[in-house]
């Protein structure tokens, strides 16, 4: 038996459902082929930056066959609990039936929802890898019939991406439990090897392919050296007061320790990390949802199954472990299209963190391929670390930077979004002359001492450890007194990055010079040396991105937004997206008719809110003390 070519339906099919159901006017670029390759049977590769709207790639065909009698369902794959529970209650409060099957549930209760997945026949379930082939759901599946396997964060069944899972290697299973199922794979980080890796894994048959820019314009990428990293991270989440943010650190005590520290200067921020206990863990996600905190403290353990499109800005507080990782996690940021910031704080220790990291891996295998194999690994992380402090450390276009790594030719002059484009890295004057300074600080010191002591030598510093070792009676001490101290330690930072000098990876890590030190300290080779400024840019996009916006207005709604979810026990970025918020606050439409007319209001969320949002537009006050039943009520008059 052979897989039916079913015709895909006319355009207005495709695009009525998506106005109807989402309240979206346009699809945006690769939705419609993505939509048309599942409806025809046909299997799909479809590589979409992060907001770029891969979930309606496979929502929108699964209701719209649902809808032309198709009983068949649709199998969704994730590895992520959070977004999948998300995505359910997003179609149930369209009033689309849909399932999440995971392993969140205990062993009595998931077999409770077999039985109730068996009589509910929803069109759209979702389910983690290792439920998907669990013998009894298969059993369920055959029963009901399979249209379509969609595999969400494809890259984690290829070995060369940067999140590979085990368990994902068994989904081409599902290719022949429903063979004459299409199927899909999404992901919005996918090199052109692992795209190749993901088609042969999942044994797709003749798929199309579909790659959208990795180039997200919206997004204003920043990094800056880590000098007082509190600090750094402080003046960033307050460009952004009363917005949504994550704040990412490598290891749990360090995110606990900003956690605290942003708590102590009155920021409402959560703790998440892999070591809380679960009850911790879903409050924190709860009150980040919810909005009751505005930053999400956290490890990489939290971000990836975040379905808030309204997160402003996203910071690093350490490199991360590769461009793939960093443009995953910084994605979670204006997944809306909203303008939005991303900052990367780093250092030369960050490398040497991850190096202890990776060394401090599986143990040994005891063979001798599997050793080799294991050893090719390893020096693949290194590479992949050092590859991404060269793009934080070079004052390039970031944007451009990305999309090449991920294969995508950069025509362009400048992105108008990045430090770098923006004129925010300053040269530093007289470079050649301070660089020399700071190496033969370096060799003065004998090469025994850190970056920091470095840095309070040339500074002129008094401190306590100068005395101890009577290094004030050094020839370089105070010689960079003019800078500031956060200019002396950059300095160093960029030596570090040019090869000048050299940290050591042991406990306590010391500079040292490289063999390409000594043409500078013989005046033999010129530097360059740039500083950067502390005072932030406004993009074009940003102030556009309000254009006349009634700012007063936008908040009033923003709070109406908050009130009409508590009562309906959801997220507020389920009852619309801030993309809404500020069309309404722009536009300020006076009937049903004109509010229908703006984009992310469907058919059911003008039913339900509809009649809340007229009065609140006109001037009719839901003030913030208003009960839940009076919210309610408002919305369904």
């Amino acid at each position: 038996m052979t897989r039916m070519d079913v015709r895909g339906p006319p355009q207005d099919a495709v695009q009525g459902i998506v106005h109807r159901l989402w309240g979206h006017a346009q699809l945006r670029p690769l939705q419609r082929e993505a939509i048309e390759a599942d409806l025809s049977g046909r299997d799909s590769l479809t590589v979409m930056a992060t907001g770029g709207g891969k979930s309606l790639c496979y929502q929108a065909p699964a209701l719209l066959a649902a809808e032309r009698g198709d009983v068949r369902l649709t199998l969704v794959v994730s590895p992520l609990v959070a977004l999948m529970d998300d995505q359910v209650a997003s179609l149930r409060a369209m009033g689309v039936e849909a399932m999440a099957m995971h392993s969140g549930s205990a062993e009595q209760e998931r077999g409770e929802q077999e039985a109730i997945f068996r009589a509910a026949r929803p069109p759209l379930v979702f389910a983690a890898p290792e439920r998907a082939l669990r013998p009894s759901f298969l059993r369920a599946l055959r029963d009901r019939g399979v249209r379509s396997v969609c595999i969400d964060e494809a890259h984690c069944i290829s070995q060369w991406g940067h999140d590979f899972r085990p368990e994902y290697r068994r989904l081409a299973e599902l290719r022949e439990a429903f063979p004459h199922a299409a199927v899909h794979a999404f992901t919005a980080t996918a090199t052109p090897a692992v795209g190749e890796d993901i088609v042969r894994q999942l044994q797709m048959r003749e798929p199309l392919r579909l790659t959208g820019p990795v180039h997200r314009p919206n997004l204003l990428i920043r990094t800056r050296l880590r000098v007082d990293g509190l600090a750094q991270c402080l003046e960033a989440i307050r460009r952004h007061p009363g917005e949504a943010g994550i704040v990412y650190c490598l290891s749990r005590a360090d995110a606990e320790r900003m956690h605290q520290s942003l708590r102590s200067e009155g920021v409402r921020a959560a703790l998440y990390h892999a070591g809380l206990p679960p009850q911790a863990r879903q409050r924190a996600h709860a009150d980040f949802r919810a909005e009751r905190v505005d930053v999400m403290v956290a490890t990489i353990a939290f971000g990836m199954g975040v379905d808030r499109g309204d997160v402003r800005f996203v910071i690093h507080m350490t490199l991360p472990r590769s461009i793939e990782h960093w443009v995953q996690e910084s994605g979670r940021a204006g997944r809306d299209g909203l303008p939005s910031e991303v900052l990367l704080l780093h250092g030369a220790a960050d490398v040497a963190r991850w190096e202890r990291l990776i060394g401090a891996g599986d143990a040994e295998p005891s063979d001798l391929a599997d050793r080799v194999a294991a050893e090719a690994h390893r020096q693949a992380q290194r590479g992949q670390v050092l590859a991404m402090r060269r793009l934080a450390a070079t004052p390039r276009c970031r944007h451009a930077a990305i999309s090449e790594h991920f294969g995508q030719a950069w025509a362009r002059d400048g992105c108008g979004a990045c430090d770098a484009c923006l004129g925010e890295w300053q040269p530093l004057a007289d470079a050649t002359r301070v660089a020399r300074i700071a190496l033969s600080a370096v060799a003065r010191l004998e090469q025994r001492f850190g970056l920091r002591h470095v840095a309070a030598v040339l500074a002129g510093s008094g401190g306590r450890a100068i005395r101890q070792w009577c290094h004030e009676r050094l020839g370089v001490f105070g010689l960079l007194r003019h800078l500031p101290r956060a200019t002396i330690l950059q300095v160093l930072e960029q030596l570090i990055d040019q090869d000048l000098l050299q940290r050591t990876a042991d406990e306590h890590p010391t500079l040292r010079l490289t063999p390409a030190a000594l043409p500078v300290l013989r005046g033999e080779r010129d530097v360059e040396l740039r500083t950067t400024p502390t005072l932030a840019r406004r993009t074009a996009a940003e102030a556009a991105s309000w254009g006349d916006v009634d700012r007063a207005l936008a908040d009033r709604l923003r709070l109406l937004r908050r009130e009409l979810a508590s009562a309906r026990g959801i997220p507020p970025f389920m009852v619309f997206s801030d993309v809404t918020l500020r069309a309404l606050a722009s536009r300020r439409p006076a009937t049903m008719e004109a509010l229908a007319a703006i984009p992310g209001l469907g058919e059911r969320r003008l039913a339900s809110y509809g009649a809340a949002l007229l009065a609140a537009l006109a001037g009719a006050e839901i003030a913030p003390s208003s009960s839940s039943s009076s919210i309610a009520s408002a919305a369904e008059a």
